[in-house]
Parts: C-alpha cells; structure tokens; sequence
C-alpha cells in the first residue's frame, strides 16, 4: 500500500517538470520564430534583395524597419487580443502567422504586399514576446525562473547566429528559395511547440483581474532601465558590421564574422544570465549586467583593437538576448505578491523597450549621417545610455532601502 502511493506521489511529482519542459521548449520555438528568424534573418537578406532588384536600397531599409513598427503593435495589443480568444490560441495563431509572413515575402509583388507581411511577422514577434515567457514561467518554480527564462530566450539568439550561418546558405539556393527555406524552419518549429503549450490548470487571459496596484518606484525605474538599454544596444545592432566593414576598412566578410560572434553571444547570453539570477537573485544580476554592458558597448569608440572587438561582440550579444529573461525576472521579484500584474508590467515594459528601440534607431542613423559617419559618437551613446540605466537602479535602490520617518 504504502508502495502504491510512493508510485503515485513520484508520477505527480514528475509530472509537473516534464509540463514544464515541454513548456520551456514551446517558448524557445516562440522566440526563435518571431523574432530571431522574422526580425534579424532579414539583415543577411537585405544585400541579396537589393541585388535581385526586388526593392531599391531606400525601399529595402524602409521595409525592413515594418518589422519594428510592427513588433510594437504586437507588443501593445498581444493581450488584449488573447484576453478575446485565449492564450495558447494567440500563441499558435502569431507563431503560424510570423511563418506564413516567410511564405509571403517570397514573392515581391509590390512594396506594399511586402511592407504588410513584414508588418505582420513584426506584430507577431511583439505578440510572442509579451505572451509565451509569462506563460511558460507561471508554471515553473521561482527558483528555477531564470534558467527556463534562459532557455526561451536562448531563441532569439540561434535565431542571430543561423541569420549569419543558416541564411548564406540557403541564400545559394536562390533567394525565393531562402523565403520558402524559413518558412518551412517557422512551420516544424511551430508544430513543436504546438502542444507543448499549458493549458491544464492556467489561469485563462480573461480571467478577473484583481484591483490594479499603482506601479511602485522601483518598478517605474526598471520600465526607464529596460528602454535604455535598448537604445544602448542600437550601436551594435546596426552599425557593428559597417563599423568594421567601412570604419576600419576590414571588408564585409570580416564585418560579417563579427556579427557571426554577436550571434553566438546572444545565443548563451539568456543561459548564463538565468543561472547567475538564481544564485545571486534578478536585482543583483542585473545591476552587474549594466555595467558590463557599459564597458563593452564602450569599445569601438576606443579602438583597442582585434582581441577587444571580439570581446564586445559576444558580450553585447549575450546581452542583447541575456538581459530580457533577467527583467521579466525582476517584474516577478517586485510584484511577487501581485502576481496577477505581472503580466501587465512586463507588456509595459516591452512596449518601452520596442519603442525607444525604434526611436534610437531612427535617431542614431540620423546622427551618423549629420556627423559624416562619425561612428565613435554613436558607441559613446550607447555607452552613456547604459551608465544612466545602472545609475537609475542605483537611485531607486538607495530610495527602496531609506526609512521612511514615523509621526
């Protein structure tokens, strides 16, 4: 008897992690579908489309920032639209939408018919982003948070690295056929996890939300501190590989293997934050990381030469990617006894960072060509932006830590 119920209690005890795991993989496939294949596959593609005069130069760019419009309506609305439907319905609706976007752009049949599905896998992305991590952790142990948190993430990155490995290599099989390639890669990806979503036991989007809680400071000042970061990643983002390229006079395949580098980075950047988080605690880890990623952002515009190149690229990489499972972390520490607004202040949170992702873009490519392509400049603001997000947190912790005067 006593046997019979070890059996029963060991099954239930497995159960949950093996939910958890398929959980974990789904959200992987989530990321690595609409954002690390539908955001940043383009960047290897954008050469070979202007090649084929499928679009000019200034259409093709224009294009490709659809994506970042996009991400930011799907990050605004993602869930509201779940909150219509159902969770696990939205995450397979964006993640068989961002695929069939692949399918579309195979065929140029207008800039507008491209600019649309563009558009499309953007919202998809944005979507994905606010719905699966929130989803996949509500149902892992806090103390495991960050390691699966890592795992998600870790998608964005591979989808970086096959951008500048995957993509050259299709790209020899045609470019129509290198659209058709993703497409079929965002299909096997999105039947993966297509039951891996939970469903058992989760609280439904349209559940009854309790009583807003009025953000607290320290949560306004991660909203500020994930916006900033996302300017100050801008630098490497873009203008990394035409800094090396054009800046040093190394030649686009030289550019190309340091983008390569960034994309290894961003794939084990989401693991090693996650396993830092949970020894040290998302706070900590993220304070550290801001730092970091000040000084790394810091070293173009320094010219310390090859070796440190190298370095900033795999760590402003490992960061890109590392950064977004250590801020969902620290919305779950703050808000840990309101959980039903976690979901909401990560929304909020994503919206900030698309936004001001968009705005530094845009802004820094206009200062690079009022300056005459003065990259140092740009890489200095980066650099700046970082400091002032580690600043900020400092701010806000000292505030938290002060005692407030009793009467």
């Amino acid at each position: 008897m006593n046997s019979a119920k070890s059996t029963v209690t060991d099954v239930q005890a497995s159960t949950p992690s093996s939910r958890a795991w398929r959980a974990t993989v789904a959200g992987f496939a989530a990321s690595l579908v609409g954002i690390g294949l539908a955001r940043f596959a383009y960047t290897p593609l954008l050469p070979a489309i202007i090649a084929a005069h499928w679009f000019d130069p200034s259409k093709a760019a224009y294009l490709g920032a659809a994506n970042l419009a996009g991400y930011l309506l799907g990050a605004l609305f993602g869930r509201s639209m779940a909150g219509k439907t159902s969770t696990t319905f939205m995450l397979r609706a964006m993640m068989l939408l961002a695929s069939l976007a692949f399918f579309a752009c195979a065929w140029p049949l207008s800039v507008l018919w491209f600019f649309a599905w563009r558009l499309l896998s953007g919202a998809a992305g944005g979507a994905l982003m606010v719905l699966a991590a929130p989803t996949v952790l509500a149902h892992v142990p806090p103390s495991r948070r960050g390691l699966v948190g890592g795992v998600i993430f870790m998608g964005i990155g591979v989808g970086i690295a096959a951008s500048g490995t995957l993509v050259p290599l299709l790209l020899q099989q045609g470019l129509r056929e290198t659209w058709l390639g993703l497409g079929v890669i965002g299909v096997a990806l999105t039947l993966l996890a297509w039951w891996g979503w939970p469903t058992a036991d989760a609280a439904p989007a349209h559940a009854v939300q309790h009583r807003a809680v009025k953000p607290s400071g320290t949560l306004k000042a991660l909203y500020v501190e994930y916006a900033l970061n996302a300017a100050g990643w801008v630098p490497h983002m873009i203008f990394l590989v035409d800094f090396i390229a054009r800046g040093r006079g190394q030649g686009l395949q030289v550019g190309a293997q340091y983008w390569v580098l960034f994309g290894i980075g961003a794939t084990v950047g989401p693991l090693l934050a996650g396993a830092l988080a949970d020894r040290v605690g998302f706070g900590r880890a993220l304070r550290v990381s801001f730092i970091i990623e000040a000084l790394s952002v810091a070293v173009p515009a320094l010219d310390l030469g090859t070796p440190w190149l190298i370095a900033s690229s795999l760590v402003v990489g490992a960061f890109v990617t590392g950064t977004v499972p250590l801020v969902l972390g620290r919305v779950h520490e703050i808000l840990a006894r309101h959980p039903a607004q976690q979901s909401g202040a990560w929304q909020t949170a994503t919206v900030g960072f698309a936004l001001f992702q968009a705005v530094a873009a845009y802004g820094l490519s206009f200062l690079f060509a009022a300056s005459e392509g003065n990259y140092r400049l740009l890489f200095w603001i980066g650099t700046a932006a970082m400091l002032l997000a580690f600043v900020i947190d400092l701010l806000a912790a000292a505030k938290r830590r002060t005692p407030v005067p009793s009467h």
